[in-house]
């Protein structure tokens, strides 16, 4: 008999990493493991959701909420009773969820408490700032997870330090997890579709941009754009690294960003920006034509924790946004460089990275093959 897994999605990197497991389970495991697609409808534009669907080959979700914006608490609750309802009917033998958003914790907290066991992707990832909505997820979602996939031995230590046992258990259950190092998904992803990426993406052909040439900018977070103070710091270094360096500024942007750019800047800064050629600011972009931007760019600065990644993935140099990151391997290997959101720090970040020539990147994320092996440990533990 099958055992049916009923997978959670709601922002646009848990679709993209879904895609793996879906994956993995339509190539290796299509008489063992039924998936059931829950998309919360945490974000809706179509070009930050759906798109997504059709262009990884994730089938379409079974069901959508629709719950679109809203405060933590409102957007919460509407996932917690609609989410409650789908596993009442469906009658999952698990519930897999990903990383820290709302649609995690709200895909978590209602399995636990009709007790389905919780997969919990991405697990055991701290920032240490607990003032990030995030982490309060990241960390509550762990400890009502019944299986955790880690990927990243800091990951597995975070988890010993709040008092998992690491060593496997004979049974996996609420009081007893399992917890693996699997390698991470998104690697798997980025294996598998950069070479799609080459075919498919036309991207750099239509902004005219040029192998190294250009640096890759995403802004999204809250605590950026929502302070007049950080905008003003981040925009205003990003427009001196252009003009100082010769490189182009790409900035796929996302709509709320894109409004809080004329809500937060100052007006001259703004008509700078917009005047600027080199300073592109153009549409969300689909996940093939992101990993063509990444690819060939000469270096990102992003607040995206899955960017950071990203970039180690493709061997570039990033500069992070943030005060703190859950990726601290990449920043301890001087891959990256956390700048948080002042123009002095980001300007010297970049200086630093770019005049680097000795930057290694070991495997600190695994094979490529996570999603097989979570696979398999959910047909063993459940």
């Amino acid at each position: 008999m099958k055992k049916r897994i009923v997978t959670i999605v709601g922002a646009r990197p848990q679709i993209i990493k879904s895609s793996a497991i879906s994956r993995a389970i339509q190539q290796n495991f299509p008489n063992d493991l039924e998936e059931v697609i829950v998309h919360t409808g945490q974000h809706y534009d179509e070009n930050m959701s759906e798109v997504f669907f059709t262009e990884l080959g994730i089938p379409q979700p079974n069901y959508n909420l629709n719950v679109g914006s809203g405060s933590h608490a409102a957007q919460t609750a509407k996932m917690l009773e609609g989410l409650e309802a789908i596993f009442i009917k469906e009658k999952p033998t698990a519930v897999l969820v990903y990383g820290d958003t709302n649609s995690t914790i709200a895909g978590a907290l209602a399995a636990v408490k009709i007790h389905i066991p919780v997969i919990h992707v991405e697990a055991g990832l701290r920032s240490f700032n607990k003032a990030m909505p995030e982490e309060i997820n990241r960390i509550s979602c762990d400890h009502m997870s019944t299986l955790l996939f880690v990927p990243s031995i800091t990951g597995m230590e975070n988890l010993k330090n709040e008092g998992f046992k690491l060593h496997d258990s004979l049974k996996a259950d609420l009081d007893h997890p399992k917890v693996y190092h699997c390698g991470d998904v998104m690697f798997d992803n980025s294996l598998y579709f950069s070479e799609i990426s080459d075919q498919k993406s036309t991207i750099l052909a239509t902004h005219n941009l040029k192998e190294n040439g250009y640096i890759l900018s995403t802004i999204h977070r809250d605590s950026n754009t929502d302070s007049k103070e950080n905008m003003e710091e981040i925009f205003g270094a990003l427009l001196e690294i252009q003009e100082k360096s010769g490189l182009d500024i790409v900035l796929p942007i996302h709509p709320r960003t894109k409004g809080k750019m004329r809500e937060q800047l100052s007006s001259e800064l703004l008509q700078k920006i917009e005047a600027n050629p080199r300073f592109k600011i153009i549409p969300p972009a689909g996940f093939l034509d992101i990993i063509a931007l990444e690819k060939h760019a000469r270096m990102l600065v992003t607040d995206s924790g899955g960017l950071q990644k990203e970039a180690y993935f493709f061997r570039k140099p990033c500069v992070i946004l943030r005060p703190q990151t859950e990726w601290v391997e990449i920043v301890e290997n001087g891959n990256a460089i956390l700048a948080d959101a002042s123009k002095k720090r980001i300007i010297t970040a970049f200086e630093d990275l770019i005049a680097k020539k000795d930057l290694s990147y070991p495997p600190l994320y695994g094979d490529g093959k996570a999603a097989v092996f979570i696979c398999e440990k959910i047909m063993n533990d459940l």
